[in-house]
C-alpha cells in the first residue's frame, strides 16, 4: 500500500457518516487498500503519472466554507436548480431550494435512502476503476437525482463544485446519483472551478446515471479548475431500452485530471451522444478515457472528442468501443481530432475497436496536426496579425462542438473564457464564433 493510500484510508475513518452508508464505505475501503497502485506498466494509466498524489502529505478535510473566495468564481447564470458545494461542504446558503427528487444524501428519507443503496456503487465497477473504490470509501454526502416514470424535471439540476484556498491542501469527494425512471427527462450540468489561489487540493468525483426504458438525459461536465488543483472524475451510465444520453465535457489540463466515460448499453435502441474537448496548456496533462459497452443489439453511439495542446502540455485519449457477441446491428463511430500549437506540446490518443459480432457498422479515426501554414499566410495577408490568426484558427477547431451545445447559457459562459484562454481580448468574443 502506498502512503497515499494509506493517507486516503486514515481521511475515511475521520468522516462523520450515515450508518445506511456503512456498507458500501467498506467495501470502497477494503477495495481501495488491497488494489496495486498505477504505475507506467499499467495499460490504463500509462502515460499519466500519479506522483502528484503522493506529495499530498498533509491532505485534510475542510472545516470551514470560504465566501469571500466563492465570489471570485463565476457561475454560469441559468435559471435552474443549483446546488454549491465549497471543498466538499454543502453551501445552503448559495444554493436553491430543493424539489422534490432532487435531495442531499445526508438529508434523504427511508425510501430515497432506499433508491440510493440500490443504484449507488452498482454502475460503476470498483474493481476496474481504483478511484470508484475510494469514492466509495469516501462516501458521505452528495446528490440524488430521481426522475418518476413519465415525468420531466422543469429546470436544469447546476451543480457547482468550487475549491477554494485552505491552509493544508483539502480533500474533497463529489458524488452524484441520478436515477431516470421509464420515459422520464433531466438535464444536468456539473461545473468544476477553483479560486486561483487554491494550491495542491484534490478532487474525487464519481457520477453514476441510470436511465430507464425511453428515458433521456442530457449532461454536462465543464472542469474550469486552476492548474495546482488535482481531479480524478468519472460519469458511469447504465442505458435501458431506447434510453438516451447526451453529453458534453470540456476540461482545462492540471497537474494531474483524469476524466473516465463508461457507458453500458443494456437495453435495445439505446442511443449516446458524447462531445469532448480539452485544452491542456504551459505544462499541464489531461488524460480521457472513455469505454462504450454495445452489450445488445440495434444500439447506437457517437463520439467526438477534439483536443488543443499548446506549450509544453500533454494530452492522453484513449476511446473504446467494445461489441459483445449478440451485439448485431449496433452502430458506432468515435472520432479524435487534435491540433498541437507548438513543438512541444504532447498527444497520446489510442482508439480502439473490439468487435465480437458480425453484422454491425463501425468506425474510429484519430487525427494529430498543427495550424495549416496556408490558412495562416492567407489571414496576415489579409491584415490579421499572426497571433489572431493563431487564435482565430484555434477557436474554430473546437466552434463547431460548441455550436451543438444545447444550453445556450453553457455557450454563452464558455465563449468568453475560451477565446481568453487562447490569448484574445474578451471584447472579441462577438467576431469569433458567431454568424
Amino acid at each position: 500500500m502506498t502512503d497515499f493510500q494509506q493517507t486516503a484510508l486514515e481521511l475515511a475513518a475521520e468522516q462523520q457518516t450515515p450508518a445506511w452508508l456503512a456498507a458500501l464505505r467498506q467495501q470502497g475501503a477494503s477495495t481501495w487498500a488491497a488494489a496495486a497502485w498505477p504505475g507506467r506498466k499499467t495499460e490504463h494509466w500509462k502515460y499519466i503519472s500519479l506522483a502528484p498524489l503522493q506529495q499530498c502529505e498533509q491532505l485534510g478535510w475542510s472545516s470551514e466554507s470560504d465566501d469571500v473566495a466563492l465570489d471570485a468564481v463565476e457561475q454560469i447564470e441559468l435559471d435552474a436548480i443549483r446546488l454549491v458545494f465549497v471543498n466538499g461542504r454543502f453551501n445552503a446558503a448559495r444554493s436553491s431550494a430543493l424539489p422534490a427528487g432532487v435531495v442531499r444524501f445526508a438529508d434523504a428519507n427511508t425510501e430515497q435512502q432506499a433508491l440510493i443503496q440500490q443504484h449507488l456503487g452498482k454502475v460503476v465497477d470498483s474493481e476496474r476503476h481504483l478511484f470508484a473504490a475510494l469514492s466509495n470509501a469516501w462516501a458521505a454526502d452528495g446528490v440524488l437525482l430521481h426522475v418518476a416514470g413519465g415525468q420531466k424535471l422543469e429546470k436544469p439540476v447546476y451543480i457547482v463544485n468550487v475549491s477554494t484556498p485552505q491552509a493544508n491542501p483539502v480533500a474533497a469527494s463529489q458524488r452524484v446519483l441520478v436515477v431516470l425512471e421509464d420515459n422520464a427527462q433531466a438535464e444536468l450540468i456539473e461545473h468544476y472551478a477553483s479560486d486561483s489561489a487554491s494550491q495542491n487540493g484534490f478532487v474525487n468525483s464519481l457520477t453514476e446515471v441510470v436511465v430507464g426504458n425511453n428515458a433521456q438525459v442530457q449532461h454536462y461536465r465543464i472542469n474550469l479548475e486552476q492548474e495546482d488543483l488535482l481531479h480524478v472524475g468519472g460519469v458511469h451510465v447504465n442505458l435501458q431500452r431506447d434510453a438516451r444520453f447526451h453529453g458534453f465535457t470540456l476540461a482545462q489540463g492540471s497537474r494531474l485530471k483524469r476524466i473516465d466515460y463508461q457507458v453500458n448499453m443494456l437495453g435495445e435502441g439505446a442511443h449516446l451522444d458524447l462531445n469532448g474537448v480539452y485544452l491542456p496548456r504551459n505544462r499541464q496533462v489531461i488524460d480521457y478515457h472513455t469505454n462504450v459497452e454495445h452489450c445488445v443489439p440495434h444500439c447506437t453511439s457517437n463520439e467526438v472528442f477534439r483536443g488543443i495542446i499548446g506549450d509544453s502540455a500533454k494530452a492522453v485519449f484513449n476511446g473504446r468501443i467494445h461489441i459483445h457477441p449478440q451485439a448485431q446491428k449496433t452502430l458506432a463511430e468515435l472520432s479524435n481530432k487534435n491540433l498541437l500549437t507548438s513543438r512541444t506540446a504532447e498527444i497520446n490518443t489510442k482508439p480502439e475497436l473490439e468487435i465480437y459480432a458480425d453484422d454491425v457498422r463501425c468506425a474510429h479515426g484519430a487525427t494529430i496536426s498543427q495550424l495549416d501554414e496556408t490558412s495562416l499566410y492567407y489571414l496576415q495577408s489579409r491584415g490579421v496579425t499572426k497571433a489572431d490568426a493563431i487564435t482565430m484558427l484555434s477557436f474554430g477547431f473546437i466552434n463547431e462542438l460548441l455550436n451543438q451545445v444545447p444550453e445556450q447559457a453553457v455557450q454563452d459562459y464558455l465563449r468568453p473564457r475560451l477565446v481568453s484562454l487562447f490569448g484574445r481580448p474578451s471584447e472579441m468574443v462577438g467576431q469569433i464564433g458567431y454568424e
